[in-house]
Parts: structure tokens; C-alpha cells; sequence
């Protein structure tokens, strides 16, 4: 895996997808940066980060033969492959809240954000930007919900470290992409899903507030939520949030 080492940029979904155009960038190709000036979430949600304190890094990743339909299990492989990282911290209740924030008991500690560029009915590449809180020791007012591995443990981490490891993790789970273990890799992601089987009260986009279980997710990558009447509702990513 090549890896570009950056000061500061605008986002580094954006710089490695300007990079990608004039330049022949191999399979795997990593960007990471100190400081993003306009770091995006899902939906185009802004990421906050202080300079220097947290991951900040974008995958650039180019498929030979991956269908469009089987797009979610990208996502699974980038959350498996995150998770399963972090377990070395020891770090309380750790799961993946649908479809791709990282937590730790409710507080979100890290999140991604995936463009996959199409060709016909097929995934050529994509871009996967991974943010995780290290070691900020404050947040924004109105990110009440944000924690940083410093503030669950106690312990400064090495970025660089962390990076290089992390890489390596994500790179071992698309090995099941590419093997296609599809059943293998969803069954994965939900057995460390977010509230998964417990009850819980959520709201749909139109307002209407329900109490639910989630039961996991489709092939498409939806969620299944079972309501209080016992139907299962397939929803899509903003279609349904916590409460």
C-alpha cells in the first residue's frame, strides 16, 4: 500500500480523488493528514478534529471484479476490519452503530465515509475515509456524544503506529471481499452491531416515533427492524434514526 503523509488539506477524500486522476495509483493507495479544513461525514456532516490529536485518513482501493449490488460489504469490511483494531484497547462495549459509526457504550469514537465511483453494474473503485478519535481530550458543545481513546484509557497513542496497524487490519478483512464471503461478512458485522436485539425507540424520517429491535442487515446493506407488532421494516441509511 502506498501512503501519502499530509500537513494539512482540504479533506483527504477529496485530495486522493483529485491524486487519482493524474497520477497511476495502484490497488491500495492511503492518504492521511494532521488537519482537514473541511472534513466531511455521511450526507456531507462536518468532522470535527484538533490538529495534530486524531486519525484522519482516506483508502483509496480499485476492484477488478466487484458488483454494485454487493456494495454494503465494503462498508462491512472497513468496520470489521476498525473494530476488530480497537479491541486491543480494551475499550468499553465496543460495536458499530448502523451503518458505520464506531462506538464505544453510546459515544461515538470514529466514523466513515465511502464514494464508490460505478461502471455499468460494477464497482471500479472507491474512497474510504476513516476518522478516529485519539487523543482529543475536548469536544465541541454540540458534539456531546464524541469520545477519543485518550479519554476512555488514559493513554496518549502513537498516530503513526496506530495508522500503519490499522491499514493492515482493514487490508486483512477485504480479503474476505475478494474471496467473496459474503454470508461470512455480513454475519460478522452484525454479531457486533449496535443495540442489536435489544428494544429501542427510534424515529422514522417522517417523524413517527416506534419502538423497535434491530435484527440485523440485508444484502443491500439495510436495516432490519423489527416493531412492536413482530413485521420486519427494511430501512436505508437516514431513513430511521436513534433515539
Amino acid at each position: 500500500m502506498y501512503l501519502f503523509k499530509l500537513d494539512a488539506t482540504d479533506s483527504t477524500n477529496s485530495f486522493l480523488r483529485e491524486m487519482s486522476k493524474n497520477k497511476d495509483l495502484g490497488k491500495w493507495t492511503a492518504v492521511t493528514a494532521n488537519f482537514q479544513r473541511q472534513g466531511r461525514g455521511q450526507k456531507n456532516a462536518v468532522w470535527h478534529s484538533e490538529n495534530g490529536k486524531n486519525l484522519i485518513c482516506s483508502i483509496l482501493l480499485r476492484f477488478e471484479d466487484m458488483k454494485a449490488e454487493h456494495q454494503f460489504l465494503i462498508n462491512c469490511a472497513v468496520s470489521l476490519g476498525i473494530h476488530q483494531y480497537l479491541q486491543r484497547y480494551h475499550l468499553p462495549k465496543l460495536s458499530v452503530k448502523w451503518p458505520n459509526d464506531i462506538m464505544s457504550v453510546s459515544k461515538k469514537l470514529g466514523g466513515i465515509l465511502i464514494e464508490n465511483t460505478l461502471s455499468g453494474d460494477k464497482i471500479t473503485n472507491c474512497i474510504i475515509g476513516i476518522g478516529i478519535n485519539l487523543n482529543q481530550e475536548t469536544f465541541p458543545e454540540d458534539l456531546p456524544m464524541a469520545v477519543s481513546i485518550k479519554q476512555l484509557t488514559g493513554q496518549i497513542v502513537d498516530k503513526d503506529v496506530f495508522l500503519q496497524d490499522l491499514l493492515n487490519s482493514i487490508q486483512n478483512k477485504f480479503e474476505l471481499v475478494f474471496d467473496k464471503k459474503n454470508d461470512a461478512l455480513r454475519d460478522a458485522y452484525e454479531k457486533v452491531l449496535f443495540r442489536k436485539d435489544k428494544v429501542h425507540m427510534f424515529q422514522e424520517a417522517s417523524g413517527n416515533k416506534i419502538m423497535g429491535i434491530i435484527r440485523g442487515v440485508s444484502k443491500e446493506g439495510q436495516l432490519l427492524l423489527e416493531h412492536e407488532n413482530g413485521s420486519i421494516h427494511k430501512y436505508n441509511f437516514k431513513e430511521v434514526v436513534y433515539l
